[in-house]
């Protein structure tokens, strides 16, 4: 019994430096998603909370399509179904292209936490920055969204952590991510031991990561 442990931690050993590898690119698509998606979701927020009826269906419509179909439907259909309809939207980099479905898709839900965190702030603030002469747009910059910022910490945390998870479905367009990798190592090897390492990874990252935004968030409740 004891050799068959002593024999398992030995394979195990030699499969680390192939799995940490491809990690690189389930964080970095996960980090960079992220960060484009909450860029995208302000601006889909503020079109959400505007006056601008057209606008506001809009990024209604886009939010609803995005979080009403499955992310790898989304996936696929940038990676081949849309090369399909229109030729020129090609994406010769899997990288890429993962970044684009996973950004796009986040972007619709951190666009509703965005626009919740906003509305949730007193409707007196804005009134207050109006009455002292500042714009809508000045208002929601320098007085809402700064106040907002604490309020989002949190959710903005669950949905990295969900994105950091989701990004092995990347394995079915053949971008070699950690789960990819883990499933190539699993068919040379003939063994599912490879899941144990791998999975042990994706515990450290969504470990370290859930307590960077818990760090954050008790970083921003100083002020409250």
């Amino acid at each position: 019994m004891l050799d068959k442990i002593l024999n398992a931690l030995s394979q195990m050993s030699g499969w680390i430096v192939p799995l940490a590898q491809s990690a690189q690119v389930t964080l970095a698509l996960s980090v960079i998603s992220v960060i484009l998606g909450i860029i995208g979701g302000v601006f889909i927020a503020l079109g959400r909370i505007s006056r601008n009826g057209f606008l506001k269906k809009i990024c209604g419509a886009y939010i609803f399509i995005f979080r009403g179909t499955p992310l790898l439907m989304q996936l696929y259909f940038l990676w081949m179904a849309l090369p399909l309809a229109i030729p020129a939207l090609t994406l010769q980099n899997r990288f890429v292209a993962a970044v684009i479905a996973f950004s796009l898709n986040s972007a619709a839900y951190q666009a509703e936490i965005i626009r919740a965190a906003i509305q949730s702030i007193d409707p007196g603030q804005m009134e207050a920055a109006r009455s002292l002469g500042l714009s809508y747009g000045q208002a929601m910059r320098l007085v809402i969204i700064p106040q907002s910022i604490k309020r989002l910490v949190p959710p903005i945390g669950n949905e990295f952590i969900m994105v950091l998870k989701d990004t092995s479905l990347v394995s079915m367009i053949s971008l070699v991510d950690l789960m990819k990798k883990t499933m190539q190592l699993q068919s040379s090897t003939a063994t599912a031991l490879v899941y144990l390492p791998s999975a042990v990874m994706y515990l450290i990252f969504t470990g370290v990561f859930t307590w960077l935004f818990n760090r954050l968030e008790k970083h921003h409740a100083r002020y409250e």
